[in-house]
This record gives structure tokens, sequence and C-alpha cells, in this order.
């Protein structure tokens, strides 16, 4: 296993439970948005990749005809288990695997999506192209995750969330997402901001030493100038908003 995945599993088994409680009350508008982006019916089959504790999985589900969650880390498909378990929801399966290569046969789901996951791999391309290998033709491949607007920004970014979070590897710029959609047709871009407070985001958090409060300071030296493009402020406490894309394209 190489370093990156060890840096992942490490972080996610930690993060498991404390992850699950910060996304488990996301606004129903995040989750619509995702749904009707990729354009998720009753007739679907649906692949989430690195779905984690199974949140969006499970939203998928109340629309789809069956969704299958793959994530590389067993603490988060044991809670996506626990959370399908409580909300009674039988078309679903939950697989321990990567996503990089999927175990999946070619064409096998109508629907392809992943959430917040782009930003931990090392090989973006890669995962993108397995995601679409899987997708059947006429099918939608969906990414949702935070961006940059610029290269620039990017890498101050990056800095500073390597900093509350090890297993982050970079935001990708946004010409990069357009340039991974350039294959498919019908491409559709929706944006939005997911706030955050620091304190609480920290608590939920397992930095390297000293991380956290480096985070904290540079989020604070940030605010009114915005050069890290995450809309930092102090009011109701020190806080800010991470820049979310969805990209979604047919097959």
């Amino acid at each position: 296993m190489d370093e990156q995945r060890q840096l992942i599993l490490d972080q996610f088994t930690r993060q498991a439970i404390p992850f699950t409680e910060l996304h488990a009350r996301d606004d129903a508008q995040i989750h619509r948005l995702l749904i009707e982006t990729a354009g998720i019916g009753p007739g679907d089959t649906v692949l989430d990749v690195a779905c984690g504790p199974g949140l969006v999985a499970c939203e998928l589900a109340n629309v789809a005809q069956h969704v299958t969650g793959i994530d590389l880390t067993p603490a988060m498909i044991a809670q996506a288990r626990e959370r399908q378990k409580s909300l009674g929801l039988a078309n679903l399966t939950f697989v321990q695997g990567d996503a990089q290569p999927l175990p999946f046969e070619d064409g096998t789901f109508s629907r392809v999506v992943t959430r917040y996951a782009f930003h931990h791999l090392t090989d973006p391309q890669g995962v993108f192209a397995e995601m679409v290998r899987v997708c059947s033709p006429g099918g939608r491949v969906t990414v949702c995750d935070v961006y940059a607007g610029t290269p620039e920004q990017g890498e101050l970014y990056d800095s500073l969330e390597k900093q509350r979070d090890p297993s982050h590897t970079r935001a990708l710029p946004l010409f990069e997402f357009n340039a991974l959609f350039d294959s498919l047709q019908e491409v559709r871009r929706v944006f939005y901001r997911y706030p955050v407070n620091v304190d609480v985001l920290l608590s939920r958090s397992f930095p390297d030493s000293g991380g956290a409060e480096e985070f904290r300071r540079r989020v604070d030296a940030d605010v009114g100038i915005d050069r890290l493009g995450i809309e930092a402020t102090r009011e109701g406490g020190l806080g800010f908003s991470f820049p979310v894309a969805i990209f979604s394209g047919q097959v």
C-alpha cells in the first residue's frame, strides 16, 4: 500500500465517527443539488466512489433503483452499514475496496458519483478514468469537491488544509476540472459554499502536532483578504466556507 493510501486509512479510521457527525445534518439542498446535477432517478443503478460513512449513498438510495458504495476504509464502511440499517434501506450495497482500479466490470452503473474525495487523491485523472469506465454509455459521471480558482490560490489553500488534514493532497483548480470533463458530453457545472466553524471543524480533525494552531492562525489572518478563497470571517466565531463545485458529464 502506498503512503497516501496509508494516510487516508489512518485519518479516516479516526475520523469515521467525527466525520459522520459533522456532515450528518447537511442541508437537504446540498443533497438535492448533487442528485439533480447527476440526473439520478428511479431507474438508475448508482456507484458512490469513496462513499465514506454512506451519507450520500443513503440519500441517493431514496431516489435510485440501487446504490453501491465503495470506500478504502473499513471503519467508514462500518459506519455506512450502521446508517443503512438505521434508515431501513434495502437497495444499498457497501463494499470495502479501492477506487483505482474499481472492482467492477465496464458499464456496470448508469450513474457514478463521488463527493469530497478528489482532494485526497494522488491521481485524480486515473480515478476519473475508472469512474468513466464503469459507467454505461449514456450514463453520467459526477464529481463534487472543493476547488481552487487559480493554481496560485490552490497552493495556498493546500498548504493550509494539510495542516488540518495530513491526507489532503490538493484541490483541483477549475481548469483541471474542466479538462477532466472535456471528453464527456452535456457537462453541467454547479457551485456552492459549505460554511464551517473553525473550532467545530478542528474538533473533528486529527492534525499533526501544531497543525491546529497554525490552521487557526492562518484562517484568522485571511479575514478581509481572501487570498485563500475561503471567505474567512469572525462573525459568530472564526469560520470560513469551502468553495465546492459539482461537475457532471454524460458518457
